[in-house]
């Protein structure tokens, strides 16, 4: 898929400046922050983690 964007001159400028001092093509770039944005866990997953985590320290808290 190709996607076409307009940032905003600051923001261009940023992303160009990053892109060269990681050494790394703009474009992808562009792309592993969208990647990134895509896969970080929903906030509906992260609220179950949490209900386990806090069921869990409590059984810990018993069983010592």
């Amino acid at each position: 898929m190709t996607v076409s964007l307009k940032l905003p001159d600051d923001m261009e400028r940023r992303l160009e400046e990053t892109a060269a001092r990681l050494n790394v093509p703009v474009a992808d770039l562009a792309a592993a922050a969208i990647r990134d944005l895509l896969t970080q866990p929903t906030e509906e997953f992260e609220d179950a983690a949490r209900r386990v985590m806090e069921k869990n320290d409590e059984l810990y808290r018993r069983l010592s």
